[in-house]
C-alpha cells in the first residue's frame, strides 16, 4: 500500500495527515501523539476514527498540525484521519459519516467589528 495524503482542518488549525500500512504509531510534528496531546480527551479524539472502523494497530500516521490551539488540532487531526481512513477502504465511509466525523466543523471566530470592542460586545452607553 502506497502512503495516503489527506488534510484536516478546523478553526485556524490545519493538520497534514500520511497514512501508512503499519503498527499503530502516531507521531504528530515529530513527536509521540501522547506527548503532544497529553489530555485523554484529545486522545480520545485523535483514535476515534481507529476505533470506529476496527483498525486500531493496523496504520501508522504521521502527522504534521500548525496553528490554532490544542484542541483544535486534534479535532483537525480527527478529520484527516478519518479522511484517509476512508481512502484506504471505502467501507469505512458509513461508519465514520455516522459519528459526524466526516464532515468539517464550518465555526470560526467571528471577526471584530469598528466601532465595537470585539465581534458583538458594545462599548459602555452612558445616558448622562
Amino acid at each position: 500500500m502506497e502512503p495516503i495524503n489527506t488534510i484536516g482542518r478546523r478553526k485556524t488549525s490545519v493538520a497534514r495527515v500520511i497514512l501508512t500500512e503499519g503498527s499503530g504509531a502516531v507521531t504528530v510534528n515529530g513527536v509521540e501523539a501522547k506527548e503532544y496531546f497529553p489530555l485523554l480527551a484529545q486522545q480520545f479524539k485523535m483514535n476515534q476514527p481507529f476505533k470506529l472502523t476496527g483498525t486500531e494497530g493496523r496504520y501508522d500516521v504521521q502527522a504534521r498540525v500548525d496553528g490554532g490551539g490544542i484542541t483544535g488540532q486534534a479535532d483537525a487531526l480527527r478529520l484527516g484521519i478519518a479522511r484517509a481512513l476512508v481512502e484506504a477502504d471505502a467501507e469505512n465511509k458509513p461508519k465514520l459519516k455516522a459519528e459526524n466525523l466526516m464532515t468539517r466543523d464550518p465555526r470560526a471566530v467571528e471577526r471584530k467589528k469598528f466601532g465595537r470592542k470585539k465581534a458583538r460586545k458594545r462599548y459602555q452607553f452612558s445616558k448622562r
